[in-house]
């Protein structure tokens, strides 16, 4: 494909990023059903964060608990998670898109970012930027190609693995619009389900919408948001502008039940250090404290408040987390506990 100069957006998406960063390591393990998560232990309490190609094709996926992936492959091979070497890893595939002439980058994780480019070629260019980064870091990405960041990052999942695929505006209905809504960025089973309550079941549905009723069903703003994904609108160029946190937070999952107030009261106080520790170095003081509970043996609940004046006393996080904790007024035992601080705006703000 070729013509007139023109910019698009690709969407580098890393493939199996931490299974392929752990097989250069680990040559001997290329072909093997491998799974990263947790400390590597499928009899812990802990989740997949990524699977190889072979572990999926045994239903294992990301967010699965340990011991399911085990039940589901046997065979597969388990490797603690390890995340210096994959954040050493994610900063050179950022390098060398950055390097690459002219690109935008605006990255989206620490193995997939939108690179705007200006070209007459947009696939050529992005079987360019697959080989720069395989150079670079012998790792391989699948490319979206689009005219929009929506469609540039659903285009990417048509292309996996190590693959190129394009979405336009041209093309978009052809490709999705019998497609159910949750084949949508951003739009999981939950939004999926209230917009099947309303008669919208397909991207085509979605993308023909009243904007009345989207706005009716999901506010002023989430609603136009939804009938843009739906047309595969939105921005059309990446943003470049360095990433500001809004906040910081830690959880763990806890090998053995937390059964009583006192033993959750000193588990969040570990948490809410850690979360100091984390946003003194934003120079920025904690104006929220959210808390997230995961009661046994899955039942999770998330609680938010507003702090009276913005601070860095541990004390007074952790205090802040224990009443919302208390004011929830369960006695299940606690599998898993999440401190998160919400810091002031930096000057000018975000």
């Amino acid at each position: 494909m070729s013509g007139e100069v023109c910019p698009w957006v690709l969407h580098v998406d890393m493939d199996q990023f931490l299974v392929a960063v752990e097989l250069l390591r680990r040559p001997e393990l290329v072909g093997l059903p491998v799974v990263v998560g947790g400390r590597g232990d499928p009899t812990e309490r802990a989740v997949v964060s990524t699977a190889s190609y072979e572990a999926r094709a045994h239903g294992v996926r990301s967010g699965l608990a340990l011991k399911l992936a085990k039940r589901r492959c046997p065979d597969a091979v388990f490797l603690p998670v390890d995340f210096p070497v994959y954040e050493e890893a994610s900063a050179r595939v950022m390098e060398t898109l950055r390097a690459f002439p002219g690109a935008v980058v605006e990255v989206l994780g620490w193995d997939e970012a939108f690179v705007g480019v200006e070209t007459d070629d947009p696939v050529a260019t992005a079987r360019q930027v697959q080989a720069a980064v395989l150079e670079a870091t012998a790792l391989h990405c699948s490319v979206g190609i689009g005219d929009t960041l929506v469609r540039a990052k659903i285009a990417t999942d048509f292309g996996k693995p190590q693959g190129t695929f394009m979405l336009t505006r041209d093309t978009w209905m052809e490709v999705m619009g019998e497609r159910p809504t949750t084949a949508l960025w951003g739009v999981g089973s939950k939004i999926g389900g209230r917009l099947e309550a309303i008669g919208i079941r397909t991207v085509a549905d979605l993308a023909g919408a009243d904007e009345d009723a989207l706005v009716q069903a999901f506010g002023p703003a989430n609603g136009p948001h939804l009938g843009r994904l739906g047309r595969g609108g939105g921005r059309s160029r990446p943003d470049d502008t360095p990433w500001v946190a809004r906040a910081h937070g830690r959880e763990t999952t806890y090998q053995s039940d937390l059964v009583t107030p006192d033993e959750v009261r000193v588990a969040l106080r570990e948490l809410a250090e850690r979360v100091v520790e984390d946003v003194r170095k934003e120079d920025r003081a904690i104006m929220r404290v959210h808390l997230k509970v995961r009661f046994a043996p899955f039942f999770t609940f998330t609680r938010i408040r507003k702090l009276p004046e913005p601070t860095w006393d541990v004390e007074v996080i952790t205090q802040t987390a224990f009443e919302l904790f208390l004011a929830l007024d369960d006695a299940r035992p606690v599998r898993l506990l999440g401190v998160r601080g919400e810091m002031i705006p930096p000057e000018g703000g975000y």
